[in-house]
């Protein structure tokens, strides 16, 4: 039977379909282990197995191939998460625990959590990327937070707090610890070596900032 009744995609098909992902793969890897500096075009190139030619034939610079991952890794999720929102029929206590339960889930517990370690370490020297990181992640993920705290209040659920406040509250622990997971934590420190669990951490987190959110909880 020819290979195009077969099967949906021929093999070279199917491995041109899957460069993108491998390239954005292998430049995750090398910009958390080296930096976003030091890496090299031709590194990320020789790690997913091409031609430094190839990868420029996907990504037009080294600067678009970040922006790529952070919108695979990060933007994708959010957006998820803003039609979750939309959609969810539950409380909303428990919208926000498996916001941030998927959240640690599907960056911080991954590679991607290097992300988080690549802005905050280079960014600075990054202008163009800088902008983009704000307006892809910081802006959307900080709307999605605060209208999610909002459902709850106009529900009743919630205390009435600081919008803004409340979504930086929410989301300094789960950096936190994908930074501590690519920095003391890669040399071994306790959360790394299971002496803390930082599944647990995260948990106990989001159970403690629910409480305190819960209508008649007592504020400061």
């Amino acid at each position: 039977m020819p290979a195009s009744l077969s099967e949906p995609h021929p093999p070279r098909q199917r491995r041109k379909l899957e460069r993108p992902q491998e390239l954005m793969d292998a430049a995750l890897a090398l910009f958390g282990e080296k930096g976003f500096a030091a890496t090299r075009a031709e590194e990320v190139a020789l790690r997913a197995g091409v031609s430094k030619g190839t990868l420029y034939l996907y990504y037009e610079s080294k600067e678009e191939l970040l922006k790529a991952v952070i919108r695979e890794n990060l933007s994708k999720l959010i957006a998820e998460g803003a039609e979750r929102v939309d959609a969810f029929e539950g409380t909303t206590a428990e919208l926000l625990a498996s916001l941030l339960a998927s959240w640690w889930e599907r960056v911080g517990n991954t590679p991607a959590s290097a992300i988080h370690k690549i802005m905050l370490s280079e960014v600075r020297n990054f202008p163009e990327i800088a902008e983009f990181y704000s307006r892809e992640v910081i802006d959307p993920a900080n709307e999605l937070l605060a209208r999610t705290v909002q459902r709850g209040i106009d529900r009743g659920e919630f205390r009435p707090v600081p919008l803004k406040a409340i979504s930086l509250v929410l989301f300094a622990p789960m950096i936190f610890m994908s930074l501590h997971k690519h920095s003391l934590g890669a040399c071994g420190c306790p959360v790394a070596t299971g002496k803390v669990d930082p599944g647990q951490v995260i948990a106990t987190h989001i159970d403690v900032v629910i409480a305190g959110l819960r209508a008649g909880a007592v504020g400061p």
